[in-house]
C-alpha cells in the first residue's frame, strides 16, 4: 500500500524524445482535459570536443508542442544530471513555462562552485531555478495534479514526479534488466539510493514508471516505459525482495568500476544553472575544466 497519494484514475498523454547521443528519453507530458503539458528532462546538444552548442533536440520538442497548440506551463528537471546538459532556458525562451527542481540543489550547488572555483557571484540559492520542490510538494498540470517524492542517492537533488497514472524517475531507477544508476558522484549514497527505490516501489503495482535513460542492455533495444510491479519482480538490483546491504555491497563495488560519463564537465556548471551557461566577466560564454579536481 503506498504511502503517497495519487490519482491513477488521471491518465496522461505522453511522448517521448529519445536523444541517442547521451541515451537520455526527454518528455513531453500533457493534461488529458486540457490543452497544457510539462516537458521533463530536455536535452542541449553539445559537440563538446569544438566547444559548440546547438538545439535540434530541443528543436523538436518545441515543434511538437506548437504542432499540437499546446500551453507548456513547466520544465521539470527530475535532478541536476552529469551526462547531458539540460535545454530548459531555450525551451522556455520559446514557450514560456516555469522550471522547476528539487530543493535540495543548494547543496549541489555549493558542492560544485567549490569544484568548478565560482566566484561570489554565483547564486548557491536556487535562485536561477523558477520553482524549488520539497518532498510531497504538489503543482499543477492544466487539471492535473502532481506531486514530488524526493529520492536521493544518485544526487542529493534528485526527485520522483508522479502524475496521475505515471511517475517520471530520473535516474533513481533504470529499466528491470539496467538496475539502478550509480551512487558515487559528490554527495551520493548508495544505501540512500536504496531507500529512495523503495518509496518508489511502494506505488500501486500498476503505475507507469518512465526512465530518464536507457542503454539497451545486451543489445536489446532501447526502451524507457516499465510498471512497479515488473521493477519489483525483475529489477536486477533491487527486485526480488534484495537487502539494503546486499544492494550497498554490490552497488558500492559496482560504481568503482565506472568510468566519469563524458559531459560531466559541462553538464555540471551548466545543469547548477537551470540551463545557463556559465560566463566570463565579460559575458562571453566559457566552459571550465578543473585539474583533478573530480
Amino acid at each position: 500500500m503506498s504511502e503517497y497519494p495519487t490519482n491513477m484514475h488521471v491518465h496522461p498523454e505522453i511522448e517521448s524524445f529519445f536523444d541517442p547521443q547521451t541515451n537520455t528519453i526527454s518528455y513531453v507530458v500533457m493534461d488529458p482535459e486540457s490543452t497544457s503539458c510539462a516537458v521533463i528532462d530536455s536535452v542541449m546538444d553539445i559537440d563538446y570536443a569544438a566547444g559548440r552548442i546547438t538545439y535540434e533536440h530541443a528543436d523538436e520538442i518545441i515543434a511538437y508542442i506548437e504542432k499540437y497548440k499546446l500551453n507548456l506551463e513547466w520544465l521539470i528537471e527530475t535532478h541536476v544530471h552529469a551526462d547531458h546538459l539540460s535545454a530548459a532556458p531555450y525551451i522556455q525562451s520559446k514557450l514560456g513555462g516555469k522550471i522547476g527542481i528539487g530543493d535540495q540543489i543548494t547543496f549541489v550547488q555549493d558542492t560544485f562552485g567549490k569544484v568548478f572555483n565560482e566566484g561570489t557571484e554565483f547564486q548557491r540559492d536556487g535562485s536561477q531555478f523558477d520553482r524549488l520542490f520539497k518532498d510531497g510538494d504538489t503543482y499543477d498540470i492544466g487539471r492535473m495534479s502532481a506531486f514530488v517524492i524526493h529520492t536521493p542517492g544518485h544526487t542529493p537533488a534528485c526527485m520522483v514526479h508522479v502524475i496521475g497514472d505515471a511517475a517520471f524517475v530520473g535516474d533513481t531507477l533504470f529499466m528491470p534488466d539496467g538496475g539502478s544508476a550509480r551512487a558515487d558522484f559528490p554527495g551520493g549514497d548508495a544505501g540512500q539510493l536504496y531507500d529512495s527505490i523503495q518509496k518508489v516501489l511502494s506505488l500501486p503495482d500498476e503505475m507507469r514508471l518512465f526512465m530518464c535513460h536507457d542503454y539497451g542492455p545486451d543489445g536489446r533495444d532501447i526502451m524507457w516505459e516499465t510498471t512497479v510491479a515488473e521493477e519489483k519482480a525483475d529489477n536486477i538490483h533491487v527486485g526480488q525482495g534484495k537487502t539494503r546491504e546486499e544492494f550497498i555491497k554490490f552497488r558500492e563495488a559496482r560504481d568503482a568500476t565506472l568510468d566519469v560519463p563524458r559531459l560531466i564537465l559541462p553538464s555540471l556548471q551548466v545543469n547548477m544553472r537551470a540551463g545557463d551557461l556559465p560566463k566570463t566577466k565579460d559575458g562571453k560564454p566559457m566552459l571550465k575544466v578543473p585539474i583533478n579536481a573530480l
